[in-house]
């Protein structure tokens, strides 16, 4: 079995700034880290690994820097680790990320067939969720998202059956192989990196892969020629001008202290108790 893993190197999002005059995130001086949410779904991976054998690539489009991320994940225990870097990227929105990476995961699929696709069910810097099922559209992949378990994986029949988060309950579905899955945060905690997966990851080479070697012809799909998305505006959230308010009552009934509540917005919101009015007099 092969799994591959996409994963992205992002900025440290308690230590992001905006430029007070052009609005653009400042990442100087701010850490780089493996995108949270793309370790549940490496860990995940690397837990079907153990249990049915396999290889586990992992796989990130990004600058050349970006290899340090990968090296982290092959000290968790990744095998292969590719990273799709060209200056033809630069600037490429999730249309054109998922592009480039949907074609990287093909020149893979061409050596070594590729089982099950996992990737972080959104980035905490772009938060758009798009990547993942933008790659599973163009590969057409069964896509799974939202999965907080996997129940069953059957490597003869190719079938997985998994537990997925829906609104107003968990829906159980099982499908064929190969499939896209993006797990939920908090499904499973991070394995602790061993001694001799740390020393592997400090001697791995990375493999840089540019346009070419990740089987791309049109470059108008990558970069900003293949990315519509036009950002206008970059601003940080405004601080809150009010503090939040204690309210104290001398009794122990949570009536009185609901009454009191209720008593202190109709105080401060006058137009809330004008608009409860009119509905009542109706």
């Amino acid at each position: 079995m092969h799994i591959v893993v996409c994963i992205k190197q992002v900025p440290d999002s308690a230590q992001i700034r905006v430029h007070p005059v052009t609005n653009t995130i400042m990442r100087q001086g701010v850490p780089a880290i493996v995108n949270p949410y793309d370790l549940f779904s490496l860990e995940e991976a690397l837990r079907l690994k153990d249990e049915h054998g396999g290889r586990v690539t992992v796989i990130t489009m990004g600058p050349p820097q970006a290899d340090a991320a990968l090296r982290k994940c092959i000290s968790f225990g990744a095998d292969d680790a590719i990273l799709v870097t060209d200056r033809a990227f630069a600037g490429a929105d999730t249309l054109a990320t998922s592009f480039a990476l949907a074609s990287a995961i093909t020149r893979i699929h061409e050596t070594h067939a590729v089982d099950v696709v996992f990737a972080g069910k959104q980035t905490i810097d772009g938060d758009t969720a798009q990547v993942g099922p933008g790659v599973a559209k163009r590969l057409n992949l069964q896509l799974l998202t939202y999965i907080s378990k996997i129940r069953a994986l059957d490597v003869v029949s190719k079938t997985i059956e998994v537990e997925r988060r829906a609104e107003g309950g968990v829906e159980v579905l099982r499908t064929q192989l190969p499939c896209l899955i993006t797990m939920l945060e908090g499904t499973n905690e991070m394995r602790f990196a061993t001694m001799d997966n740390m020393f592997r990851a400090a001697r791995y080479k990375v493999q840089p892969w540019d346009r070419v070697a990740a089987g791309i012809e049109d470059v108008s799909k990558i970069g900003l020629k293949g990315s519509p998305t036009v950002v206008s505006k970059v601003f940080a959230p405004q601080p809150r001008a009010t503090r939040a308010q204690m309210i104290q009552t001398d009794g122990d009934d949570p009536r009185d202290l609901s009454i009191t509540l209720v008593s202190r917005i109709f105080t401060q919101h006058q137009k809330i108790a004008e608009s409860l009015g009119h509905r009542a007099d109706r």
